[in-house]
C-alpha cells in the first residue's frame, strides 16, 4: 500500500502517549511533507511545525504575516503524508478567544495532533528577539478555556507559551505557567529560559509537563535531550535546525552551479534519484497505478 493510499496519521491519541511516557519526546521541526518523511527516517516519532517555519517557507519574516488557512495547509500537506503525530505553532490563535475555537476546529480537521498557543501582543516576535509584548493574563486564559472546550477530541493536545521571563521576570513567568496549567492547557511552554539553572527552577516549581525549545542563535543554552529528560522536561522541539541547514544548503549549491556552470562538482552533495525515490515511495505508487488500470490486465 503506498502512502497515497494508507491512512498514516496516528494523531492525538498517539500524541498523549508520547508525553505521557517517562522518556523525553523529541520532535523535529519539519516544514513540508519531504522534511517530515526526512524526519522520520531518522528516527523522530514526533514532528513539530514552527510558525517561523511556514512563514520563512514563503519568504516572509515571523511577525503574524500568516493566515490560519495557510498554516492549516502545510499542516495538512505533513499529516497526510507522514506516520507520526505532529505538534502545530498557531502563534496567538489568529485572534481573540472566538478565533483560537476556530483554529482548533481547522487544526483538528487537518490531522494536527496538538497546537502551541502563545501570550504575545499582535504582531508577535520570535520569543528569542528583544521588544515583545504581553496580553494579559485575563485574556490568555479567556484563549486556552476556548481552545480546550472547542476540540472534538480530548487527547488534542492544548499547549500554552508563555513568553514573559524576558517581559516580567522568571516568577512572573511561573505564575503564567502554573495560572495557564490550571485554566486547562495539558502542557507549558515557558519560552526562552537563558541557563541550565533557570530550566531546572521552571520544572520544579511548574506543575504541567513541560516543552523546551532548543532553537539555534537564540537566549537559550543548547541542552541535550537526555539533560532535559533529567530535568523533567517531557518534550524537546528543534523548530529551524533542518530549514537553516536546507537554506544554506541551497545558497552554496546555487552558488556552485552559478560559478561551475555544472553539477559535475557537486554530485557528492546530491540525493541520488534512487534514495529520493524510496523516501517518497516512487515504486509503491507505480505498483499501485497499475493495480487500479483500466487497462490493467490488457
Amino acid at each position: 500500500m503506498s502512502k497515497l493510499s494508507e491512512n498514516r496519521n496516528l494523531g492525538p491519541s498517539q500524541l498523549r502517549k508520547l508525553i505521557s511516557g517517562k522518556k523525553i519526546v523529541r520532535s523535529a521541526g519539519v516544514f513540508n511533507g519531504i522534511s517530515a518523511l526526512l524526519a522520520e527516517s531518522a528516527g523522530f516519532g514526533c514532528l513539530y511545525l514552527s510558525g517561523s517555519g511556514v512563514a520563512g517557507n514563503m519568504g516572509l519574516p515571523d511577525l503574524s504575516l500568516t493566515t490560519l488557512h495557510e498554516v492549516k495547509n502545510e499542516a495538512e500537506r505533513i499529516t497526510r503524508i507522514a506516520k507520526s503525530p505532529l505538534v502545530v505553532d498557531v502563534d496567538t490563535g489568529f485572534g481573540e478567544s472566538l478565533n483560537v475555537m476556530r483554529t482548533v476546529r481547522e487544526m483538528e480537521s487537518a490531522g494536527v495532533a496538538g497546537i502551541h498557543i502563545e501570550d504575545q501582543v499582535l504582531p508577535k516576535k520570535c520569543g528569542h528577539l528583544a521588544g515583545k509584548e504581553l496580553v494579559s493574563r485575563e485574556e490568555m486564559t479567556s484563549k486556552i478555556r476556548a481552545a480546550v472546550a472547542s476540540r472534538e477530541s480530548d487527547d488534542f493536545v492544548v499547549i500554552a507559551r508563555t513568553d514573559s521571563i524576558e517581559v516580567e521576570g522568571i516568577d512572573a513567568a511561573i505564575e503564567r505557567s502554573n495560572l495557564y496549567g490550571e485554566e486547562g492547557a495539558d502542557m507549558i511552554f515557558t519560552e526562552a529560559p537563558r541557563s541550565v539553572e533557570e530550566f531546572k527552577m521552571l520544572a520544579s516549581k511548574i506543575k504541567k509537563p513541560l516543552l523546551a525549545n532548543m532553537t539555534e542563535f537564540g537566549k537559550s543554552p543548547l541542552i541535550t535531550a537526555e539533560q532535559l529528560e533529567k530535568i523533567g522536561y517531557s518534550m524537546v522541539i528543534y523548530p529551524l535546525t533542518a530549514f537553516r541547514a536546507t537554506l544554506l544548503t541551497i545558497q552554496n549549491i546555487y552558488k556552485k552551479l552559478m560559478a561551475d556552470g555544472t553539477q559535475n562538482g557537486i554530485m557528492d552533495r546530491l540525493m541520488t534519484r534512487e534514495a529520493y525515490y524510496e523516501l517518497i515511495g516512487y515504486y509503491d505508487y507505480e505498483k499501485e497505478d497499475k493495480e487500479f488500470s483500466i487497462n490493467k490486465g490488457e
